[in-house]
């Protein structure tokens, strides 16, 4: 017995080597079929690759459709699923547990709330938390941590150098919204963002395509954007001001205007600082616009994205924060405005 403990850690650290300099595990698949690309190295099994991932071995190779009777090669291409047994979105961890960042390379037209749908719908403010960066500060190719690999310390290589809070900082609110306006002393800044080393495997080996099905970064969900449920809620910053907003004193009308009907989607945000934010295609993001509804009420927002890709946005050309609405004066359906910038 005692022999067999000091083979099994010898084994352990033999392995260290490969996954112990940051590597960056990058979640594949789509919503509900989440899974990691491994690749695998000399002197694995299915056994050792069970420990580093935190999952049975039989389960692994079930999820390959390989049988664990035939030995693994070099370079082989194994897809690890991520399961209620080993992905966290919570921070949440038993005693002897360490949670390994798990990430998603931004691609183009994706901003936080899209990425928060495709990852189960995890709060876009634990999002910041993680990355400690601002929504509107997502960029192209940007490497986001959107939940973590939950392996036994002991166990698992891909513990050692991970520190007890992998993902440090402050909870960001949804009223540090960063801008450009120096008259806010208090936004918050983006800082400390994950360097990207371009290498998304697991392995030491050049990384194959994946042997199933191609990945699709597309949410598969129905909702992007949750509607509030409380459209009697007073905006204390439009009680106390006219001028439309925080981001009016940005506004910078270029000659374009676009008519259209408006959707609304929950935000914390604008209710008592202005800050009113939407969701338009066709926009830069960060792009100041203004809204003025039917009734000739005016409100400015700030471009967070494009419009998410679901039924709901069918027909709108543009969502509005539903502080922004209740500003307007126009509830939380659907309401004809104009939009310019």
């Amino acid at each position: 017995m005692k022999n067999g403990k000091v083979l099994l850690i010898c084994l352990i650290f033999s392995f260290s080597a490969a996954y112990s300099q940051n590597t960056q595990l990058t979640i594949e698949g789509t919503n509900g079929k989440f899974y990691l690309t491994h690749s695998v190295v000399a002197k694995e099994n299915w056994y050792s690759i069970g420990r580093l991932f935190n999952l049975s071995p039989r389960e692994i190779a079930a999820y390959n459709n390989q049988n664990m009777d035939k030995p693994l090669e070099v370079a082989q291409q194994l897809h690890i699923p991520l399961t209620a047994a080993n992905f966290d979105q919570k921070q949440k961890k038993s005693a002897g547990e360490t949670l390994v960042p798990l990430y998603h390379v931004v691609q183009d037209q994706e901003w936080m709330f899209r990425i928060s749908s495709i990852y189960n719908d995890v709060p876009v403010t634990s999002l910041e938390k993680w990355n400690q960066i601002q929504r509107d500060a997502v960029k192209q190719g940007m490497p986001l941590i959107v939940g973590f690999l939950k392996v036994k310390t002991d166990l698992s290589p891909l513990a050692m150098g991970i520190p007890s809070n992998p993902a440090p900082g402050n909870p960001v609110s949804d009223v540090q919204i960063k801008t450009v306006k120096s008259a806010d002393p208090a936004q918050a800044q983006s800082t400390n963002k994950p360097a990207f080393s371009g290498n998304v495997n697991t392995g030491t080996q050049s990384p194959a395509k994946p042997v199933n099905s191609s990945v699709s970064n597309a949410p598969a969900v129905t909702t992007v954007i949750p509607v509030s449920n409380t459209p009697e809620r007073v905006n204390n910053y439009a009680a106390t001001h006219s001028n439309g907003g925080f981001f009016s004193v940005d506004y910078a009308n270029n000659g374009k205007s676009a008519s259209g009907l408006a959707g609304t989607f929950k935000s914390t945000s604008g209710w008592s600082d202005g800050k009113y934010y939407a969701l338009m295609n066709g926009i830069a993001v960060g792009t100041i616009i203004r809204v003025s509804g039917a009734n000739g009420k005016t409100i400015y927002a700030k471009v967070l994205g494009q419009l998410p890709e679901m039924k709901e946005s069918s027909g709108l050309l543009i969502r509005i924060s539903n502080a922004a609405s209740a500003e307007l004066g126009l509830g939380e359906g659907k309401f004809p405005v104009e939009v310019k910038y």
